[in-house]
């Protein structure tokens, strides 16, 4: 049976890449250390695979072909995409894939009953895969097997589905007929808004939700964290907030145990979530 080593949580703004690129600013200090931690107690881990929950923005799928949950099942997947390059500077890598594991999770010949996953086996990984990615394995030495989450194209799916989502990679992973050690990184943000009014307002468009979703999630509350994770509470928190529900699937996958790591961390981005989820030193 595999063994999940570590679960971790941690931002994919791809605005980071060139602003820690050099001279660290000030308000970017703490998210620097965070990023540096996680990498550390990833590496303390030694996982042979890597397992990333994120979603992507519009770039591998268009608002008019988004299936709810996908597997990355391929030897090799590229990341970025050319648009990130050019807005962001974000580095092109090809990332070794883990189809044994993917295919385990996926169901080797008949999908498992929890989920009706769809597939890719040459999916294009955005920055919301590469960003926390090049932070926290940056040498991509390690492969991996990316699940890919609508949180950008109505109709998205409920938070407990997302609560669904990581009990069912914790059985799942734990099931799979392999002796790997597996490191879970999911990706997602607190509060955010884009092109709406409160997206220049001098930090979160809602710091109140920034600091109970950090509290519930750190102290794995996961039945407090489905019932503040409703559609319209994430858009009341700002208008682009529903990747939230990332880090709601990183806490089941942990199974409501209380963070080893937690800080919602503010800075000129908003509230940048960083946590983490394991138990001993091996």
């Amino acid at each position: 049976m595999a063994e999940i080593v570590g679960v971790f949580a941690a931002p994919h703004t791809p605005l980071l890449w060139r602003a820690l690129e050099s001279e660290i600013p000030d308000d970017l200090q703490a998210v620097e250390q965070n990023l540096s931690l996680l990498r550390e107690q990833i590496v303390a881990r030694r996982p042979d695979t890597v397992v990333v929950v994120s979603s992507d923005h519009l770039r591998q799928y268009v608002i008019g072909t988004i299936p709810a949950f996908v597997i990355g099942r391929g030897p090799a997947m590229t990341g970025t995409h050319p648009d990130e390059e050019r807005a962001f500077g974000l580095p092109r890598r090809t990332v070794e894939g883990d189809p044994e594991l993917a295919s385990s999770l996926l169901g080797p010949h008949q999908l498992p009953a929890a989920f009706d996953f769809a597939f890719s086996d040459e999916m294009w990984l955005d920055h919301g895969f590469m960003v926390p990615l090049l932070y926290l394995v940056p040498e991509l030495d390690v492969p991996i097997v990316p699940i890919h989450t609508n949180t950008m194209s109505l109709p998205i799916p409920g938070a407990a589905r997302f609560a669904e989502l990581g009990t069912y990679l914790r059985d799942a992973i734990g099931a799979a007929p392999t002796d790997k050690r597996v490191a879970v990184v999911v990706s997602g943000h607190l509060a955010t808004e884009i092109g709406g009014p409160k997206q220049f307002t001098g930090g979160s468009p809602d710091p109140e939700f920034d600091a109970e979703a950090v509290a519930v999630l750190a102290s794995g509350r996961i039945d407090r964290a489905v019932e503040i994770g409703t559609f319209q509470g994430l858009v009341a928190a700002g208008n682009m907030s529903h990747q939230y529900l990332n880090l709601v699937t990183g806490a089941a996958v942990a199974g409501g145990r209380a963070a080893t790591f937690a800080e919602g961390t503010v800075c000129r981005f908003g509230t940048l979530p960083f946590f983490s989820w394991f138990e001993g030193s091996s």
